[in-house]
């Protein structure tokens, strides 16, 4: 394959990126992580038993055939992402770290005040920063011009399954971003529709848990949604027909019956 994701030098066959929160037991999330077809796995710091003493959710993925990517779910201000990023970096789970920074519980809406400033932070200290953040173009640039190596902006707020309720706003941000790192979206999406209608915009990869982790077949959502985002790749690669107001018939209007 040459259709490769590529993040901070590192490539990826799958644009399809999978969370590890929500799922009924660690099984059901080890079964669906493999229909996903996925490589990249995100996990929360605060989930994870660092002593590995207990039972762990790391238990149940392979480190062997799956990038870890620690986030930051759960911290409220930078300096608490930053030193969450800290104490997993501490710990040898990664240098790499999914941002977040997320003031409000009933919203879970991303702080793009702070996550610029935590992102700021941890790329001067050596980090691969994917920050998750608003759908705003300049915060996407702010982020990006410090050295971000993705910019994960949102479909629509977390496990509300709403899709793209602006993907207008989503189109402007990788016009903005340009290629120069990957546009993944992350949060929001509920259906294998909205993971290849992502993909059909032009973003680079989406990162998807709670439409899986809820759905009533998690196994099979997982392979849905793998099959989603293939779909839209392949469709912005082939560049869809133009919109018309005016139909345009599909078989050729000479010759017909009465035609003298």
């Amino acid at each position: 394959m040459t259709d490769l994701l590529t993040i901070a030098g590192r490539t990826f066959r799958s644009r399809l990126m999978i969370g590890t929160g929500k799922y009924a037991t660690f099984q059901q999330m080890r079964e669906a992580l493999e229909a996903s077809g996925a490589e990249i796995v995100t996990v929360a710091v605060r989930r994870v038993n660092l002593d590995r003493k207990e039972e762990s959710l790391l238990d149940y993925i392979d480190l062997n055939r799956y990038f870890l990517l620690p986030n930051t779910a759960g911290c409220q201000t930078a300096e608490e992402a930053i030193r969450t990023a800290r104490l997993a970096r501490a710990a040898g789970l990664s240098d790499w770290v999914k941002l977040e920074v997320i003031p409000a519980d009933n919203t879970l809406l991303p702080d793009p005040i702070a996550t610029v400033e935590a992102a700021k932070t941890l790329v001067a200290e050596g980090f691969v920063v994917l920050p998750y953040t608003t759908d705003d173009h300049t915060v996407a640039k702010r982020l990006l011009d410090i050295g971000c190596a993705t910019v994960m902006p949102f479909g629509s707020a977390i496990g509300t399954g709403l899709g793209l309720t602006s993907p207008d706003r989503l189109q402007r941000i990788i016009e903005v971003i340009g290629g120069q790192v990957p546009v993944v979206v992350d949060a929001g999406l509920g259906a294998p529709s909205d993971a290849a209608l992502a993909m059909e915009l032009g973003a680079d990869a989406v990162l998807i848990n709670t439409a899986i982790a809820r759905a009533g077949d998690p196994v099979q959502m997982a392979r849905a949604m793998a099959v989603g985002v293939e779909a839209g790749r392949m469709a912005y690669q082939a560049r869809r027909m133009g919109k018309s107001a005016v139909a345009s018939p599909s078989s050729p209007t000479v010759g017909r019956v009465g035609d003298k």
